[in-house]
Parts: structure tokens; sequence; C-alpha cells
């Protein structure tokens, strides 16, 4: 999947949000959830405080996805729900799509010209669909290594091989790089919302 890069617009640089996508209970559940349940869990809450914390806290946005009947995240049943509250004042987006701006007022939330720093589920879903919609519509975009996250995936048309959550989510990493999202490690999170 190709991204298309936008014309940029003059730095916002008051204009910084954090979005975090699909960070639902099922998929981070102890049984069911993605491979690295523990880790990408600790390393998003950690992303949330630093960001929570901050004198000039970024807008924080939640975007929840909204299944089919019987699918894990169908609405109001356990598997929908956000795995960390949101404040009164930040934004929840609920979606039908991959690309968390179709359908949807997240592009009405965020600026044209904000940086917007993306965690959650999953890689190559809804963080690849919406990360390159973000570009398209000229926002920088940063994404955290080890704060997004899927599953594993059988290869059906290739005997039923599988290939494993963390090679997926290294490829997602690769195609965005490619594409001009700015990838940072956790090491760098303390920096993350501050004057640059």
């Amino acid at each position: 999947m190709s991204c298309h890069i936008a014309q940029h617009h003059p730095p916002c640089f008051t204009c910084r949000v954090l979005l975090l996508l699909d960070v639902q209970a099922g998929m981070l559940h102890e049984k069911n959830g993605v491979p690295s349940r523990q880790s990408v869990r600790s390393n998003i809450e950690r992303i949330l405080h630093c960001a929570r914390s901050e004198k000039q806290p970024p807008l924080i946005i939640h975007v929840r996805n909204s299944g089919e009947v019987s699918d894990p995240d169908e609405p109001n049943t356990p598997g929908w729900y956000l795995v960390f509250p949101p404040l009164p004042h930040e934004p929840v987006v609920d979606k039908r799509k991959n690309n968390a701006f179709e359908g949807t007022n997240l592009g009405d939330l965020i600026h044209p010209t904000a940086e917007v720093i993306v965690v959650g589920m999953q890689s190559e879903y809804c963080i690849r669909a919406t990360c390159c919609a973000a570009l398209a519509r000229g926002n920088e975009v940063i994404l955290i290594r080890g704060a997004h996250a899927t599953f594993d995936r059988v290869e059906i048309w290739n005997g039923g091989t599988v290939t494993k959550a963390h090679a997926i989510e290294g490829q997602v990493e690769a195609e965005l790089d490619d594409a001009g999202v700015s990838l940072l490690d956790m090491k760098d999170v303390s920096q993350l919302f501050k004057d640059r």
C-alpha cells in the first residue's frame, strides 16, 4: 500500500496531537490480545502519561473501532471499551474503517499543519491507513516503535504458514518510513511533547 503525500503547509508549532488508535480491551486482552499486549500496553500508558503531564499537553484523541455483530469489538461488548479512560476534554471518535479519517469528524479535530503522534492497533490496518491519510492531508506524522502492534497472520494461500506479528510490525514501519512518517523509539518519549 502506498501513501500519497500532500504539499506541506508552513509548520504549526503549537499544534500537536496524540492519536490513540483502537486501544481497546479486545486488542489487549490477556488471553486473546496481540502477542506483545503487555509491553505495548505499558508503552502506550507511558506515552499517554507523558502527554497528560505536560504544562501544555497535546490534543489527545481516542479512536475506537466499532465492529460488526459478533466481532470482538462489537459496540457495547467487553472488547469494544477503551483501555485508558479518556479525560473529559479528550475527544473520542468512533470509526468503522481502517482509515480513522474516513466517515468520522477526525479531520475536523486535527489541524492540517498539526504534528500527529500515532500509537495503537493494528499495525497493517488502522495504523498504516491512518498514517497514510494524515500524510496526504499534509500532517507531520510520528509513529512510535513498541507502541503499535498486531496479531500473527496465518498465510492461508501459502500452506498455512504463520507470519509473526513482530515481522508485520517491522514491515509496516519500513513502508511508513519510506512514505515520510518519522519513526521514534520509546527512549525518545520523554522529549516527545517538548518544543523541538
